[in-house]
């Protein structure tokens, strides 16, 4: 499977995924497309840009294809339970 096959049928699940599983698909979807996070940290009161930023700068350094093989595996992980 590549990574882009994943993400498509990760965006498809017909049970939606508790928050941090969604955070995980998040923060290696954008470090595989985007590289190393390139924003500004929101403030403390938006809590849902702060954990979306947060996931993303978790995976700093992480090269895109080494963050597509994760995206991946996540997706092989979870899609038993959300698909």
């Amino acid at each position: 499977m590549d990574f882009a096959t994943a993400s498509q049928k990760a965006k498809s699940f017909t049970k939606t995924p508790p928050d941090n599983v969604f955070l995980e698909f998040y923060g290696l979807f954008k470090q595989a497309t985007a590289g190393d996070c390139n924003i500004a940290q929101p403030g403390t009161l938006d809590l849902k840009a702060k954990a979306k930023w947060s996931a993303w700068n978790s995976h700093k350094g992480m090269s895109q294809d080494a963050a597509k093989a994760a995206y991946i595996a996540a997706y092989e992980k979870y899609a038993p339970q959300y698909a």
